[in-house]
This record gives structure tokens, C-alpha cells and sequence, in this order.
């Protein structure tokens, strides 16, 4: 029987022992090939040569930020696909919107607990396998094809975050029926999340402005949560 080929895992971020902590857990956990970088200049070059299957990224990176990084990958359709688990000291809300705005996965800050994050890139990872077996949706002028990672209206392709891709194919499968903010934020996560919740309407606003007339699909439901409409 042959192996199941490593995940390759890039590392960006400039502190020793947080790289040694992660590598000796990743490396415990099995399955994983690594790769480090301590800058962010060198973290987006390594991120483009060699296309890993999952990122961590710190935030407060020497040479460039990692949220600018984040953004670069996020904007590149070669590298738009790529899981990006944000890291940082940094806890406050507005940091994490940003992040997370820009594309990010996830988002853990420090101390962290090496076999959280392990648990959570794990199941960032079988939820990218399992979109890639999903039929095409479509809903009104919206079309999804999970398998090319595309999101198309009237024909013409919406370039989505990862995050906001799931969040409308979600919805897109639970059509008329209502979906609880938590309740979204579990599922496009993948695990019970600490995010605040509003993270959730900040995705939908988001979501909303690049379907453009197509947007209003996307209903409110006062006091519970959002869904998409039957009609």
C-alpha cells in the first residue's frame, strides 16, 4: 500500500522557540512536511516557490507584516487557495477582523496550545478534501463549483476568500432555510471557534458587496442569523 503523501506546512515566523515548539508537534502529529521561514519578504517568496498545503503566519513579522503577506497571497490566483492560520500576541478584535477579512483561515493567539493548533490545521485540511468531492451548486445567478474553487454570477467569476466561499456555499445547501450565526461560524470553521460571532456579519457584508445585485440573496433574519433565499 502506498504512503499517504505528506501535507507540506510553511511556517513564517521570527521567533525560535514558537518554530521549534510548532515543528516538534507537527513532526509528533505526523504526516506533515515543514518548511520555515523567519521574515515575511522570505515567507511570500517560499509561500510562491513552493505552494505548501497549509500556512501558519505570524502577525508581527520583520521586513513585512504578515497581515500584508496574508492580503499578497489571498490576491494571487496561485496561491489564493493556500489555508492561512494567522499567529499572534496580538488579541485585539480589530486585528482579528482584519486578518480574518483579508482571507485568513484561522487565527490563534499567543500562548497557544500546540496541540490546538494541530487539531485545527488538521480540520481546515479535511474541509478543503471534502469540497473538492462536492457537485457544483447554484442558486438565482450564482453558480459554485467546489472542485475548481470557483464562484461565478451570470457567468462572470467573483474572486471570494476561502472563508467567504464557504460561508456562501454553506448557505447555498441550506437554501431557505435559516442558519444561526454560531451555527455558521461551526460549520465554515469547522470546530467550535472562539471568534465572536460578528465576525459572521462582517463575512456576509463582505460576501454581499462582491455579489453584487446578486448580494440581496443573502437575507437577514433579525435576532438569528442569515439564510438564502428560496426564490
Amino acid at each position: 500500500m502506498d504512503a499517504v503523501p505528506s501535507k507540506r506546512i510553511l511556517i513564517v515566523e521570527d521567533e525560535k522557540d514558537v518554530v521549534d515548539l510548532l515543528t516538534l508537534n507537527l513532526r509528533k502529529a505526523g504526516g506533515f512536511a515543514l518548511s520555515t521561514a523567519s521574515d515575511g519578504t522570505a515567507g511570500l517568496t517560499k509561500a510562491r516557490a513552493e505552494s505548501p498545503d497549509f500556512i501558519i503566519l505570524d502577525l508581527m513579522l520583520p521586513k513585512m507584516p504578515g497581515l500584508e503577506v496574508c492580503k499578497i497571497l489571498k490576491s494571487d490566483p496561485a496561491t489564493r487557495h493556500i489555508p492561512v492560520l494567522m499567529l499572534t500576541a496580538r488579541a485585539e478584535e480589530i486585528d482579528r477582523i482584519v486578518g480574518l477579512e483579508f482571507g485568513a483561515d484561522d487565527y490563534v493567539t499567543k500562548p497557544f496550545s500546540p496541540r490546538e493548533v494541530v487539531l485545527r490545521i488538521k480540520a481546515i485540511l479535511r474541509r478543503g478534501n471534502a469540497e473538492e468531492t462536492q457537485d457544483r451548486l447554484s442558486a438565482g445567478p450564482i453558480t459554485i463549483d467546489p472542485a475548481r474553487h470557483e464562484v461565478r454570477v451570470n457567468g462572470k467569476r467573483i474572486d471570494l476568500t476561502s472563508l467567504e466561499f464557504k460561508l456562501l456555499r454553506t448557505l447555498m445547501q441550506r437554501r431557505g432555510r435559516v442558519q444561526e450565526r454560531d451555527r455558521l461560524l461551526n460549520e465554515v470553521w469547522g470546530y467550535e471557534s472562539m471568534i465572536d460571532t460578528r465576525t459572521v456579519d462582517t463575512h456576509v457584508r463582505r460576501l454581499r458587496e462582491k455579489l453584487g445585485k446578486a448580494g440581496d440573496i443573502v437575507e437577514t433574519v433579525r435576532g438569528f442569523g442569515y439564510r438564502l433565499r428560496e426564490k
